[in-house]
């Protein structure tokens, strides 16, 4: 029975991240393996900027070059011979990301964001396939987009489940019999053979649906902190790690930006029943985190933080009070801009919202929604949510600061703080 194993940007950004990897694979030889990575390191972020800079018009060699400079290290460090396949086999792709940037930039932004930014993944994923049949494990590459089949919506491809599941299930399962296989997260692919992308850190949404369609016993996300942990410890010192988590409130939990697993992650897996592992790339024999149909008995509060959010105020022009047709009207221009709501609250003369900021969509909504209502809003801000929260959490939290919204329910409290 196939399984699945997700490598993350920092499990692979440097040489002895890939090793690593091939330690971990090594230890799991018996098993029919298919294994998702992410791009190498900050690549993504790397390879935004020089879409960005390519949108702008702006000098594109220098960010090239810098991505060019970090997977040819790793190259020469994994590969002493200069003359090995996988030389050219780079040099090939990253040609691939200099025909894009010889022609003017498409009109459709998104979708010249996800024919650039998708090369971050066909790079690691081929050197990391080189480097496992390099060291005697039997490797296949495979182009993702072949088999993930999704709409035309660039940067957040929705799948054609019944597509992706005919071709993965069509030639997959053979293929795992007498070797691992190697693709890419991330990315998927259109009818008419262009790239689209699953949405930001879509990597585990990409090890989801493989596993879906395999009928996986289980999926394995390898991250650089020991499971699940309550906060991020980069900002909470004291965090506590869970030991299992039941399906629900791990959806609960990505969906209020805990950026430990992709929010639309966990659903493919719950529907198949396909138990979640989140375990650390740097001790494989630790327990990590697992996720299922197992409900837990009473949680430790759960702290989830976003930052550069913006509140954004929304009134009639005539004072009048919100109603249904006037909040049809502005989810519709919500949905129209791709722009998820983080937080919402209506009171009888306004409709406040709280969303991550993205400049392009937010004067794309700004203008639309400005032809109907008045617009006041907030940039800077922070959403704190806080699951299974406590009285004096909240007091912790919000102490010296100002407040711009909160809401409170059974179980989840959330304040939007300057």
């Amino acid at each position: 029975m196939a399984q699945v194993f997700k490598f993350g940007g920092a499990s692979v950004k440097d040489a002895e991240g890939v090793q690593n990897l091939a330690r971990i694979v090594k230890l799991n030889q018996d098993k029919e393996l298919l294994i998702v990575i992410s791009a190498m390191g900050k690549t993504t972020n790397a390879l935004e900027r020089l879409n960005q800079a390519h949108l702008e018009g702006a000098s594109t060699i220098e960010i090239l070059n810098e991505i060019k400079e970090v997977h040819f290290s790793i190259l020469k460090a994994l590969f002493t011979d200069s003359k090995h396949p996988i030389y050219d086999e780079i040099t090939n792709t990253f040609v691939e990301i200099e025909w894009v940037l010889e022609d003017e930039p498409h009109p459709d932004p998104d979708f010249n964001y996800d024919q650039l930014v998708s090369v971050g993944e066909l790079l690691s994923t081929k050197i990391v396939a080189a480097y496992l049949n390099e060291t005697g494990l039997k490797t296949k590459w495979l182009d993702a987009r072949s088999y993930i089949q999704t709409d035309n919506t660039y940067r957040e491809g929705q799948v054609n489940w019944q597509k992706t599941e005919e071709l993965i299930q069509k030639s997959i399962p053979q293929l795992l019999k007498d070797q691992f296989c190697i693709t890419q997260g991330f990315i998927g692919g259109t009818s008419e053979n262009f790239t689209t992308t699953l949405g930001r850190e879509g990597s585990d949404y990409s090890a989801a649906i493989f596993a879906k369609a395999l009928a996986a016993e289980n999926v394995t996300i390898w991250k650089d902190v020991p499971g699940v942990l309550n906060a991020d410890p980069k900002l909470f010192p004291n965090t506590v790690k869970f030991d299992q988590l039941s399906y629900l409130e791990a959806i609960e939990m990505t969906y209020y930006g805990a950026t430990v697993i992709h929010p639309k992650t966990i659903k493919p897996l719950q529907n198949a029943c396909i138990p979640l592992w989140v375990k650390p790339f740097g001790d494989p024999a630790a327990s990590g985190t697992i996720i299922s149909d197992k409900q837990q008995e009473q949680l430790v509060p759960a702290v989830i933080v976003k930052k550069d959010q913006v509140l954004i105020s929304i009134s009639t022009k005539d004072y009048s009070f919100i109603t249904e047709d006037h909040l049809s009207e502005i989810f519709t221009a919500f949905a129209g801009c791709h722009t998820k709501i983080n937080m919402m609250q209506v009171s009888a003369l306004s409709f406040s919202v709280c969303i991550d900021q993205n400049s392009r969509r937010f004067k794309q909504l700004t203008e639309i929604l400005s032809n109907s209502f008045k617009i006041k809003y907030n940039e800077g801000l922070q959403l704190v949510t806080i699951r299974h929260f406590t009285k004096q959490l909240l007091d912790e939290l919000s102490a010296d600061k100002r407040i711009f919204m909160e809401q409170l329910s059974r179980n989840t409290a959330q304040l939007v703080l300057q």
